[in-house]
């Protein structure tokens, strides 16, 4: 394999990165930043598919945001890898605050109380995802499935999580979007300029050699 990993990690290093990568979340965003400016769409392209990666982490649908993004940036016709780098906006570090804005504005969108001192986030979802890993093995056991858990979840978390982070997921991508546009630009600007020189000297030095 081209791209397979010479040193397997162990599981604890892997989500180790994930929580904090190596070298910090300061060098991550460098490097996405980097690779953004690297692509080699137009700028408003590439920024529509910042739009649609920053816009998906604002949704209740973890362990799919890749998915969703891509699904989202080609709706519209933005950059679909720049899509995909930008959810990583979505991280350890931003999930709580986030997770907490769309669950506020959803029930309050909803006329419905929200308790933050009775949500544990990280642990509905766990409840949920072992309810549906029980239901369905319930299918090939003797197992009850048992969906009252579930109904709860999609009550309480996902579906306010859902109709919340529209607004702030639209907001806060915006934002992004314009930021990006100009910045991206002079970017590129700047390195059409650098490749400009660059070939200016290496036409002279070949013309030099050539006397």
């Amino acid at each position: 394999m081209v791209f397979k990993r010479r040193d397997k990690r162990a599981w604890w290093k892997v989500v180790a990165d994930l929580i904090y990568p190596k070298g910090g979340w300061t060098r991550a965003f460098h490097y996405i930043r980097h690779r953004l400016h690297r692509l080699p769409d137009p700028p408003h392209k590439i920024a529509r598919g910042i739009w649609a990666g920053v816009f998906t982490t604002f949704t209740p649908f973890y362990g799919i945001h890749f998915v969703v993004a891509a699904l989202v940036a080609r709706v519209m016709q933005g950059n679909i890898i720049a899509a995909l780098l930008a959810t990583f906006f979505g991280n350890p570090l931003t999930y709580i605050p986030i997770g907490v804005a769309a669950l506020k504005t959803g029930h309050w969108l909803l006329g419905t109380e929200f308790e933050v001192a009775e949500q544990k986030l990280g642990r509905k979802f766990t409840e949920a995802g072992h309810d549906l890993w029980h239901n369905f093995m319930s299918m090939f056991t003797d197992a009850t499935a048992d969906w009252h858990g579930l109904s709860v979840f999609y009550d309480e978390v996902f579906f306010p999580y859902l109709i919340g982070g529209i607004i702030p997921g639209i907001v806060t991508a915006s934002i992004c979007y314009y930021i990006s546009v100009p910045l991206i630009r002079a970017y590129q600007n700047r390195r059409k300029g650098r490749i400009k020189q660059k070939l200016a000297a290496l036409r002279k030095k070949t013309a030099n050699s050539g006397k």
